[in-house]
């Protein structure tokens, strides 16, 4: 499947609603067990330093504030998970989009866990793979089973996509 305008909807498509579901999985998470979700305006924080040319901080929580952090790391957090389908599927054969499978798209949102422990964590202070942080292991936990779901959530939403484009 080539880059057309159904592709590109495609994957914009499920890239927000994966990411949706992340976040839907991450607020349960934060409500029932009080686990912690990364704070998305620390992520506009990090982006924004990096024109000065910081990329890597001892704790992002401790770097100064940035105007408009909130609104930028809200939408890095949507933009990246477009681009993470937009590489899923420039990965999959042309027909997955039209008749999703479970498994490549599972195997893909566990994979895309590298990303939050060997660059962002590393780079916001948190230590490679949350090495930094409290609870290292149940950081870790966290992130495999957000990006497990992120996984899900490029599926279900390419499943939902596909049964709207043949009804």
């Amino acid at each position: 499947m080539g880059i057309t305008p159904k592709f590109i909807v495609g994957a914009v498509t499920i890239g927000v609603g994966a990411s949706v579901l992340m976040d839907a999985w991450n607020l349960f998470l934060k409500r029932a067990y009080k686990i912690p979700s990364l704070n998305y305006c620390l992520l506009g924080r990090w982006l924004l330093h990096m024109p000065g040319g910081t990329f890597v901080h001892p704790s992002i929580a401790a770097a100064s504030a940035r105007r408009f952090e909130c609104p930028v790391g809200w939408f890095a957090h949507y933009t990246i998970g477009v681009v993470l389908a937009l590489g899923f599927l420039g990965l999959v054969s042309g027909d997955w989009l039209a008749r999703p499978t479970a498994l490549p798209a599972l195997l893909y949102g566990i994979g895309t866990v590298v990303f939050p422990l060997f660059v962002l964590q590393p780079c916001l202070g948190l230590g490679m793979a949350s090495a930094k942080t409290p609870k290292p292991a149940q950081a870790r936990l966290k992130s495999l089973g957000t990006h497990t779901v992120f996984g899900i959530g490029l599926y279900l939403c390419a499943l939902v996509l596909s049964l709207l484009r043949t009804a």
